[in-house]
């Protein structure tokens, strides 16, 4: 899947620690500000203890886990809409994500200067949001202009158009995000094209001191009082996790998180996190030589989820053989799931469920 999450913040708030928690591929970090140039690019392993369940029942060669992309943005400073620091291509760079996470600083330290000469997170999160707006809004009147120049053809389809982007128009001067904007179920086609920066979903994580692991404080607080009830807030202490990533021992590490109070690192709740904001989800395929879960976006296909495989296998589609998790889990094997009836034989318009055992029958 192409789809990816990129982590966008000011500079020094701990992006690229959490970066290097989440990804193989590892990024240089640094105490001062526009030291980073260029944006990271890792592919990481979400998460899923089903896959191992189905491994202890039916043990295979290899063990493959589905995957997530996550892009490390150069960290942003104020002005970075009028090219201050590396603005104008870390806005591109965000542009050309598909869902954000924006770390935020909730911690103390003298020894790493903030970029604003203090810590205050919800001041960080406007400064932010306002740089993403501010593009925004460039965006959109390019295309006012654009489509007020076809509605004097007559063209109805621009005319509605302009009334849509007027309302975007109005709301980002308002400083208000383009996701948050009042306009009617479906209006949403007349940005698609422009791929606006706070029109994507969003997760917000407070990189918070390791005594805050579990509890956060009050820096934590702040945040969720400032942003709505329904965000997607995330509380993870980016120096805590980058110690626990680098145990390579299962058990040293299970140790750690006991000892800091957690039960699982946190960033594999942001990876979840990240996964279930693009509106991806899993299908598993078992047996010799490899166990594997597949990314596939929600509501595909059986065919489409085939195609994600080998294109081969979509080309030449003939039917999915399909068994639930909780079955195959339940009965321990595929011919005793047959024999309670629970293996089902799908055609082209089967929508692929999270968490389905498929073996995809094709001929080419």
């Amino acid at each position: 899947m192409a789809l990816n999450c990129g982590i966008i913040g000011l500079t020094n708030t701990g992006k690229t620690t959490i970066f290097n928690c989440m990804s193989n591929t590892k990024a240089e970090s640094s105490n001062y500000a526009f030291s980073a140039t260029k944006s990271n690019i890792g592919v990481v392993d979400v998460p899923d203890p089903r896959l191992y369940t189905l491994n202890a029942i039916l043990p295979a060669d290899k063990l493959i886990p589905a995957t997530v992309e996550i892009v490390d943005l150069p960290g942003l400073a104020k002005g970075a809409s009028h090219g201050e620091g590396v603005g104008n291509k870390f806005l591109a760079d965000v542009q050309q994500t598909d869902a954000l996470i924006h770390v935020l600083r909730c911690f103390d330290d003298d020894n790493l200067a903030h970029i604003e000469g203090s810590v205050d997170p919800v001041r960080d999160l406007e400064i932010v949001d306002f740089e993403l707006q501010v593009r925004d809004l460039d965006l959109v009147n390019r295309k006012l202009q654009r489509l007020e120049k076809l509605s004097k053809t007559g063209n109805k389809e621009a005319k509605k158009g302009m009334e849509v982007l007027a309302i975007y128009k109005d709301h980002l001067e308002n400083f208000g995000n383009a996701n948050t904007a009042p306009v009617s179920e479906g209006d949403e086609q007349y940005i698609h094209d422009l791929l606006l920066l706070t029109a994507k979903p969003v997760i917000y994580v407070c990189n918070v001191d390791d005594a805050s692991a579990t509890t956060g404080n009050t820096y934590v607080e702040k945040v969720k009082a400032a942003l709505p009830e329904d965000a997607k807030v995330l509380v993870i202490a980016g120096e805590l996790e980058a110690e626990i990533a680098e145990l390579e021992d299962a058990e040293d590490r299970n140790a750690f998180l006991e000892d800091a109070g957690l039960k699982e690192p946190g960033v594999d709740k942001l990876v979840r996190a990240a996964y279930d904001v693009l509106n991806l989800q899993s299908f598993f395929t078992i047996g010799k030589p490899e166990n594997r879960a597949w990314t596939i976006r929600k509501g595909m296909t059986a065919p489409e989820a085939a195609g994600v495989i080998h294109s081969d296998l979509e080309r030449g589609f003939i039917r999915a053989e399909v068994m639930k998790y909780a079955d195959f889990i339940h009965y321990k094997s595929e011919q005793a799931v047959k024999e309670a009836g629970k293996f089902h034989v799908e055609g082209k318009n089967y929508v692929v469920e999270d968490g389905d055992i498929m073996h995809i029958r094709f001929n080419v």
